[in-house]
């Protein structure tokens, strides 16, 4: 008998679980519960990531500040005090039950070069396979708006991707979303499954606390994108710690459930009646009290499922998820820029071709050779229209490229064939202007893209 599978766990803090508001104290039995269940989790034979906020708040308890200032260079001095005390005070509870962890440090500009992004998805994988819980932050002390993840949800998301993780839990002060705000309207839903993020319609009006940066509505856009990396995704409270490991329990019987039942009944139903001499009618009978008998043991297998979960929302995870370079390109690096495509280079595209300059309608914003632009699909105008525009229409985002030529060269060379770079630029470093191994796609089209500090 072969034990169950082992799971890659990421679990995310934000400040508000970590520190009081008020007091800016630990919270040291929220913290402590915390570990009894990333403790249990890896001694069950599973990897565990804590991605850690509250440097800023511990930073501010250590120097009896008030308030969070807002002059940067007193903000990043705060995160440089406090991140020492938060490292420390994980160390000492995980020592507590000779549990070894790893202090990871990240921000924007670490994984934005493909080979630190790599080394960072190497350091981590090392240390699960050592044993090891990595508590991941971003490093405040370093970071300014143009390079931070905007919040530790969105860290927590890229650092599941990078990990391939199966779960990540953003904890956070209420059981789950809603469909209206449960503090002011007393028929609020709760929203237990979510299995088509986009048409998602929740209350998202609860801001982040006076400590932190996030909300309900970071938290989503961090479910976008762990989801479309095939992360399950889940929210609860932070209050409860032990509820992840029910949580995962609960959903992984559901999923050795569902594969404990037969596949597609069609074959046996037929070696079932296989008899030469049973009539049509007898086998549409058969059929049909086979498929009414599988219905209610699906139903049965549901109502008596063993594990009762707490009360939580889940994402479920793209069942074609976009991964490591791909991941990359759309996720880890920020756009410079935008490049406006037409419709036929986009079908191209999508059909593994690289992005020639014919395909190419307008240019937008300066960057360099290998940065990154957006991909905007738009339509093109006739080049003798009256307006003298070149394209019409709002324009929709489906993707991120690495380019081969800066926003003047592609300028130059837009909408002509790549026989002619040669002759308007006086050089071909290559006939397209992104690779198609440099294009990634959206899950859909229109997706938000990774939130800067200002969203």
């Amino acid at each position: 008998m072969k034990g169950p599978k082992p799971l890659t766990i990421v679990i995310k803090l934000g400040t508000s679980s970590i520190v009081d508001e008020k007091t800016h104290e630990p919270l040291l039995s929220i913290l402590s519960l915390i570990v009894e269940t990333a403790v249990k989790l890896h001694k069950d034979g599973h990897k565990v990531v804590i991605v850690s906020s509250g440097a800023i708040g511990v930073g501010l308890r250590r120097m009896d500040i008030d308030r969070r200032p807002k002059f940067l260079p007193k903000v990043q001095a705060l995160a440089a005090i406090g991140q020492c005390r938060l490292i420390s005070l994980w160390d000492s509870l995980f020592n507590h039950v000779r549990q070894p962890i790893a202090q990871i440090l990240l921000t924007r500009s670490d994984i934005a070069d493909r080979t630190q992004y790599l080394n960072a998805q190497n350091t981590l994988n090392e240390l699960l396979d050592m044993g090891v819980i990595p508590i991941v932050n971003e490093n405040d002390t370093l970071a300014v708006a143009e390079i931070k993840f905007g919040d530790n949800d969105t860290l927590s998301a890229i650092t599941a991707a990078m990990v391939h993780a199966d779960y990540l839990f953003l904890m956070t002060d209420v059981d789950c979303l809603y469909d209206k705000n449960p503090r002011t309207n007393p028929d609020a839903k709760a929203i237990e499954v979510v299995e088509d993020i986009y048409a998602l319609q929740a209350d998202v009006s609860s801001a982040g606390s006076s400590l932190g940066t996030g909300g309900m509505s970071t938290k989503i856009v961090a479910a976008k994108l762990a989801t479309s990396a095939g992360v399950t995704t889940v929210i609860t409270r932070s209050s409860n710690p032990g509820n992840i490991a029910n949580i995962v329990s609960y959903i992984q019987s559901k999923k050795s459930s569902r594969s404990s039942l037969p596949s597609s009944p069609s074959s046996g139903r037929l070696a079932t009646s296989a008899s030469k001499s049973a009539s049509s009618l007898q086998l549409v009978a058969s059929q049909k009290s086979i498929d009414e008998a599988l219905s209610k043991s699906t139903e049965t297998l549901e109502l008596e499922s063993p594990i009762k979960a707490p009360l939580h929302t889940r994402f479920i995870a793209s069942p074609h998820p976009i991964r490591d370079r791909y991941f990359w390109l759309l996720h880890g690096l920020a756009a410079h820029g935008t490049i406006y495509i037409d419709s036929g280079a986009h079908r191209a595209l999508a059909n593994k071709a690289g992005l020639l300059p014919v395909g190419v309608v307008d240019v937008e914003g300066s960057f360099a050779q290998q940065e990154a632009v957006r991909l905007v699909v738009v339509d093109r105008l006739p080049a003798n229209h009256v307006s003298g525009k070149t394209w019409e229409g709002p324009g929709v985002e489906v993707g991120r490229a690495l380019v081969n030529y800066s926003a003047a060269e592609v300028l130059r060379i837009k909408g002509v064939r790549s026989g002619e770079i040669q002759g308007l630029l006086g050089y071909a470093d290559s006939e397209y202007v992104a690779l198609r191994e440099n294009i990634s796609f959206f899950e859909r089209e229109s997706r938000p893209v990774t939130p800067s500090l200002e969203l």
